[in-house]
């Protein structure tokens, strides 16, 4: 079994930590799935949407609720989980 070892840049970890704190996982929301700042959006709705072509400008003019951060957060949960990075809320 492999590491991977991930260097941030102390400015990249904190933009990261910033997009990160959008994601939340509240118990009684979408079946607890990872959600965008509480909305009914889950990080899934967002990755699906991208896989089916849609470009972050139009699901943002289709979903004014989002904002271009939120599709980043999405992304960079995604490729956090891909590479098993436990990813820890603050209650």
């Amino acid at each position: 079994m492999g590491f991977v070892i991930f260097v941030i840049y102390l400015g990249e970890m904190n933009k990261n930590e910033a997009l990160i704190d959008r994601i939340t996982i509240v118990p009684g929301l979408m079946a607890g799935k990872p959600t965008i700042r509480g909305l009914r959006f889950t990080v899934a709705d967002i990755l699906e949407m991208l896989a089916n072509g849609m470009t972050a400008s139009s699901i943002l003019d289709q979903h004014p609720l989002l904002e271009a951060e939120d599709i980043q957060a999405s992304l960079l949960y995604a490729s956090m989980k891909m590479h098993n990075t436990r990813v820890l809320h603050a209650a």
